[in-house]
């Protein structure tokens, strides 16, 4: 899909110049806007990948990004919180923080809080007083441990003074992030005592893995702890630590203010240590592209019944660069607001578990193998019984 070496682009995180090695056209701009019929999906809006990679800091982004495009809006649907799996990690990982940095009593700050679920939980679990802010929020009414902004956290709420700030599953939809992070290092100000803590996709596990069903134009920006790190501090916060989650999905930093002289965390990977992946990439992707269009037609051409469990932005960017529209009709998710509504670009429709009670799935692809034990028991409880289910991340 790309001739890797290419160098055309500047490092929005550092500066240095940048080398391009996946290209992907016309895929759709949103990925979990709630998209109504079926040619509204195939002929949603759409913008091209170019992947490139910085070889002095190690950053990964799409160079062919344009904000211009992108409208958050609150039929941007975007919530893990329905389910189970995800709300016991998101429990744990609340706690944790609370429990590591000591908030308790704290004035706590959410910047891209979505609907709310996890700055509550901040709040709730620790006493603290929370404050969420984005544009996306449905019911911004809050209560008395979190209010709600439906604004972007920047200089004008500097007098808040917070002692804690996270943002989660942001940092992949900014693409000038290091004018981003240094914009957020002015709002917190002076306070070494604050900590800073950030979580996003990692990009050493989508390139280990040729993940191009977690490669989309929404994501513009990709992490791994070595170049998160840096972009931190070039920005002026010293990082206390980096380390990963939910199966390495997830890379998570904790800092706080300082001048960006801190000490090299022991899991901060040199810039050049991806290289090789990136290199390979474009080409593995190629190859595991053949192998699924093969599964899918043979499943079709056999007279089976195929679904995607998981009709978010992995099932998205997954059809789209397939460019499947025919091989399987349907694409299952447990968050009810989904239901009825179709994948941009592809046109598959969503549809709940409970579809699949008389739809009867020969094969069931899995989107997100960390919710098999979920989905298998949601299967059982069904009595719905499909001859192969495949995780996405174990066919190479």
């Amino acid at each position: 899909m790309s001739d890797p070496g290419a160098s055309d682009a500047i490092c929005p995180s550092c500066g240095s110049a940048g080398m391009t090695f996946y290209e992907l056209d016309g895929v759709p701009v949103h990925q979990v806007k709630l998209v109504r019929s079926r040619a509204d999906a195939l002929n949603c809006p759409k913008g091209d990948i170019r992947l490139s990679f910085c070889h002095g800091c190690g950053f990964v982004w799409n160079a062919a990004f344009d904000v211009a495009r992108m409208q958050y809006e609150e039929d941007y649907e975007s919530t893990q919180a329905v389910s189970p799996t995800f709300n016991r990690f998101h429990d744990r990982l609340a706690h944790d923080l609370i429990e590591r940095f000591d908030l308790h009593g704290k004035k706590v700050v959410e910047l891209g809080c979505g609907q709310g679920e996890f700055i509550t939980m901040l709040a709730e679990y620790g006493g603290n007083q929370g404050y969420g802010f984005d544009r996306v929020i449905r019911d911004d009414s809050g209560s008395g441990k979190v209010k709600f902004v439906k604004d972007f956290y920047g200089p004008a709420y500097s007098d808040l003074h917070p002692d804690f700030v996270a943002c989660k599953m942001t940092l992949e939809h900014v693409h000038n992030t290091g004018e981003f992070i240094r914009r957020l290092r002015a709002t917190v100000g002076d306070r070494p005592e604050t900590v800073v803590f950030f979580m996003i996709p990692e990009i050493t596990r989508i390139l280990n893995l040729a993940a191009f069903w977690d490669v989309y134009y929404e994501h513009c920006s990709y992490f791994s702890p070595g170049s998160l790190a840096r972009t931190f501090r070039l920005a002026g916060l010293d990082p206390i630590e980096v380390w990963t989650d939910y199966a390495d999905q997830y890379v998570l930093i904790a800092a706080r203010p300082g001048h960006g002289a801190g000490a090299v965390l022991a899991n901060e990977e040199p810039p050049d240590a991806l290289l090789p992946k990136v290199q390979s990439f474009s080409g593995r992707v190629d190859k595991d592209c053949e192998r699924w269009l093969g599964v899918l037609r043979e499943a079709k051409a056999a007279g089976k019944r195929a679904v995607l469990w998981g009709g978010g932005s992995k099932a998205v960017a997954f059809l789209t660069t397939l460019g499947v529209t025919a091989e399987l009709d349907y694409a299952v998710d447990v968050n009810p607001r989904r239901s009825g509504t179709y994948i941009a670009g592809a046109g598959q429709q969503i549809v709940g578990p409970e579809f699949l009670k008389d739809y009867r799935p020969d094969l069931i692809i899995v989107m997100s193998p960390i919710y098999i034990p979920e989905i298998t028991a949601q299967l059982d409880s069904m009595g719905v019984h499909p001859e192969t289910m495949i995780p996405i991340e174990t066919t190479g």
